[in-house]
């Protein structure tokens, strides 16, 4: 206990040592600092051997550390100096407030950093709502938001070439200022050399989800002590469900100018049966994400970044239902009305990708990476216990 009290004050000191680190980092160096005497989560995820690598914390480490944890909670309920301890050890929730802020800072362009702070669930659906009414009006204006059937024929009502320009405008610069973004943390954590080990190392953690199983295989907790795999099941149906809504788009795509093929597709093309297929992922993913963050355990990350948590988790949740129900009703009368509902949450999304949660999937992958070309490297502290 008095070893542990030593180091509880030496890693103030250190915190106070620092160039102005924000009290949130300062909390992520202090934990660290305990949690290295302890080590008795080591074999809970990639976290703890990381931060087995180092004596000191700077700011880059605590940088690296908070995106590299998943808020699983498995060390929280295990922690003996968890909250009520007067130590009060609470790893998720320090690296998730890290997280909020390494998003911000390293936002391109940094002057939009802080819309992190104002993206929450009332934000998103606003927006959501308002390109809505506008691209209803525009639907009024040009031919009538109800009309008679046009077969499916999307580009009746928008033309192809002038959705292909909003929304790919608006997506590249979404996947820019994220790429500028990581970037910046990328070059403050000088991970060393990438391998074709280490890539495909990283890339099987970050498709598997290999860390939301808790280190043993059980799954992390949410709201208790018990394990649970359903938010790994839940990530994995909104992950790979995003990721075959983006192929159906991307074959339409090639169909469109490649082939000479245009829309509508039959409900048997390819693009279609990925976009069912990517819709009903979005559907149980985003609701089975959203039931869990409402019962998540109150020591568990950050509250104040639920509000963005569930705005994301809502714009995917809508996009899904709307894009299936535009599709269901592609022959009706009614296809213009929700074609421009569904148009105007995709557009709400594609604006709020760099300034919200799906962040956190980006630097997370980058973060893992750097685990795993780390744990390749000799060890720089010389200890003995590699």
């Amino acid at each position: 206990m008095q070893a542990l009290e030593k180091l509880l004050g030496e890693a103030r000191d250190l915190a106070a040592r620092e160039l102005s680190p924000s009290e949130n980092e300062a909390e992520v160096g202090r934990i660290m600092s305990i949690c290295n005497a302890c080590r008795y989560c080591e074999g809970f995820c990639a976290v703890f051997p990381a931060m087995t690598r180092r004596l000191e914390f700077a700011q880059a480490d605590i940088h690296y550390l908070a995106n590299l944890c998943h808020n699983c909670g498995a060390c929280l309920h295990a922690c003996q100096y968890a909250p009520p301890h007067e130590f009060t050890v609470n790893v998720p929730r320090a690296m998730a407030r890290v997280r909020g802020e390494t998003y911000s800072s390293y936002a391109w362009p940094r002057a939009l950093g802080s819309l992190y702070k104002n993206n929450g669930l009332t934000v998103a659906l606003a927006l959501a709502l308002s390109l809505a009414l506008f691209l209803l009006l525009t639907v009024q204006v040009t031919g009538g938001v109800l009309h008679e059937p046009l077969a499916g024929n999307f580009f009746a009502i928008f033309p192809h070439n002038t959705l292909a320009l909003m929304f790919g405008a608006v997506f590249g610069y979404a996947i820019l200022a994220l790429s500028i973004g990581v970037r910046r943390f990328w070059g403050e954590v000088s991970p060393g050399e990438i391998s074709g080990e280490s890539s495909a190392e990283a890339a099987s953690n970050v498709l598997r989800l290999k860390y939301l199983d808790g280190g043993h295989g059980q799954g992390c907790n949410n709201e208790d002590d018990a394990y649970t795999l359903l938010r790994r099941r839940f990530h994995h149906f909104t992950f790979y469900g995003f990721m075959l809504c983006f192929a159906a788009t991307s074959v339409a795509t090639l169909y469109h100018y490649l082939l000479d093929l245009h829309a509508p597709y039959a409900l048997s093309s390819l693009p279609v049966m990925l976009g069912i297929a990517g819709g009903i992922g979005l559907l149980i993913g985003p609701a089975g994400l959203l039931w869990l963050n409402l019962k998540r355990h109150p020591l568990h990350g950050d509250a104040a970044q639920k509000p963005m948590d569930r705005g994301f988790i809502a714009l995917l949740l809508l996009t899904s239902l709307t894009g299936l129900l535009l599709l269901a009703l592609r022959d009706t009368s009614v296809m213009g009305l929700l074609l421009a509902i569904h148009l105007g949450v995709v557009m709400a999304l594609f604006l709020t990708l760099p300034y919200g949660k799906f962040a956190h999937g980006i630097f997370r992958s980058a973060a893992l990476l750097k685990w795993s070309i780390e744990k390749r490297q000799p060890s720089r502290l010389q200890l003995g216990s590699e």
